[in-house]
């Protein structure tokens, strides 16, 4: 009994009709591959193993430059991102320094040289200096004799005038606190929101992979119920 044969309208051959496939009855993917090679191709028409091997084969491909593609555009991506958006790491001391007045510089200077061993060094110095001299001429007409009046009231407008400065240089390190913190926190929350981003980036590319994989899975058993059915028809 001769076997019935059917041509192939992508190779040209006769096959068996057993060796033959119908177009509507494959994956929508592999429909999509054979159609693009072949656009005027009917759905009603059949196609040999072969060819339709083939152009699973294709599919797989494609699917895996797919793959490499997704990895590549989330590369750029992220480049354009960090090309596009702002750094919020910046020197927060300089641009504090750069914004200070005249008389805002001259006050930090003065309350860091009023708080050093060098100030208390030289003022001690000053102090004895002013004492023994008042002291060794006591009795010769000294400027400033004990009690040392003089040296009480220099004392007590030095105080007076270091007094405030000293506070404007505080109040202006609590300033530049308050914004080295708003800074960190800008910083902190940006890094917690790319981070976020990039769970969301992952999350997503596993999911395309695992549809990807499960797809060749697919693909793969078909082929294998093919060869078995094919063998069992040898048989």
């Amino acid at each position: 009994m001769q076997e019935l044969t059917e041509t192939c309208p992508i190779c040209g051959k006769k096959w068996p009709k057993t060796q033959m496939a119908p177009v509507g009855i494959l994956r929508p993917a592999v429909v999509q591959e054979i159609v693009k090679a072949h656009p005027d191709l009917s759905l009603e028409a059949s196609i040999c193993l072969d060819d339709l091997n083939l152009f699973r084969s294709r599919y797989i491909e494609t699917i895996l430059e797919d793959e490499k593609g997704d990895l590549s555009s989330l590369e750029e991506e992220v480049l354009e991102s960090l090309k596009e958006n702002e750094i919020l790491s910046t020197d927060v001391e300089k641009e504090f320094i750069t914004a200070l007045t005249v008389g805002e510089r001259l006050s930090d200077h003065i309350a860091s040289f009023g708080g050093s061993w060098k100030f208390i060094i030289i003022f001690g110095s000053i102090l004895a200096v002013w004492i023994t001299a008042n002291t060794v001429a006591l009795f010769q007409k000294p400027f400033d004799p004990f009690p040392y009046i003089l040296l009480n009231l220099v004392l007590s407008c030095l105080a007076a005038i270091q007094a405030p400065i000293i506070m404007m240089s505080q109040n202006r390190q609590e300033a530049r606190d308050r914004l080295r913190s708003q800074h960190d926190y800008q910083v902190n929350l940006k890094a917690e929101l790319e981070i976020r981003h990039l769970h969301q980036k992952v999350d997503h590319l596993l999911k395309q992979q695992w549809e990807r994989l499960i797809e060749i899975q697919n693909v793969q058993l078909e082929l294998m119920e093919e060869i078995r059915t094919k063998t069992k028809g040898t048989e």
